[in-house]
């Protein structure tokens, strides 16, 4: 289970903070880095000290330029954030995260992806939107501002909890292998599903770019709080492509 859990900074600005990082998900037992366009270098001799015998993480870690490319093969997204939002998404506790990842990960292809911003801003709104979900460290409220390597320790420990719950209670896991229902669409799958669904609205008058009014952040966070497994993506898809068709023949009979 923690192999197919992805730790991803994005724009880290300290390299010590990636060493950090390293040392706390080696603490735990968590294997995966993505670094989205990092604001320093990578391998420096702090981030080696500061990983304190975790640099082959450091080393491994995979290095690209947007959040999309760490997390397309992600069937769940959560986005680690501090700050309250204009538009509510659904948040969950570190120990709700825990919980919840033996039932995520038990189709075999599943991956999981925790998202951490900045030091500085953290993650910005269009990141978040991103994201299934959205994970609050409930600190002291008149010093909530946690260092980046300490914020994914303490969620890198949840997930450890979960394995180790897991380990002693394996009946408690759904069954692996072939089910009823298609396995969760991945995080590419839904990005490209919501460049299709704005460009089927706009072709039909429902959607003006120029007066957004937050209606696809709406559609985004609905869709990402129904959790559409593949199979249901493909037919949302195919709706949205015969919907076009429709529009198009209307259009030419009018012409």
């Amino acid at each position: 289970m923690l192999e197919r859990i992805r730790i991803v900074l994005i724009g880290t600005s300290h390299p010590g903070n990636i060493g950090g990082t390293a040392r706390a998900m080696h603490n735990m037992g968590l294997t995966d880095l993505a670094l989205v366009a990092p604001r320093c270098e990578v391998l420096t001799a702090d981030s080696v000290s500061r990983a304190s015998g975790a640099d082959h993480l450091v080393h491994g870690a995979r290095v690209v330029e947007t959040l999309e490319a760490a997390v397309a093969d992600c069937t769940l997204v959560v986005g680690a954030s501090a700050r309250s939002r204009t538009l509510p998404w659904p948040m969950i506790s570190p120990r709700q995260l825990g919980e919840r990842l033996p039932a995520e990960l038990a189709a075999p292809k599943a991956r999981i992806a925790l998202v951490f911003g900045r030091e500085d801003s953290g993650l910005s709104n269009a990141e978040l939107q991103r994201c299934h979900a959205h994970v609050h460290i409930p600190a002291n409220p008149e010093f909530s501002s946690l260092n980046l390597a300490t914020a994914v320790q303490v969620l890198a420990y949840e997930c450890r909890l979960a394995w180790l719950d897991q380990q002693q209670d394996d009946d408690a896991l759904p069954p692996m292998g072939m089910t009823e229902t298609a396995p969760p669409a991945s995080h590419a799958d839904l990005e490209r599903y919501f460049e299709h669904l704005e460009r089927t609205l706009i072709t039909i008058g429902f959607h003006d770019p120029a007066t957004p009014r937050q209606l696809m952040a709406r559609l985004r966070r609905l869709m990402m709080r129904a959790r559409p497994d593949s199979m249901e993506v493909n037919i949302l898809r195919g709706i949205l492509s015969a919907t076009e068709k429709q529009a198009e023949a209307a259009r030419r009979r009018e012409g």
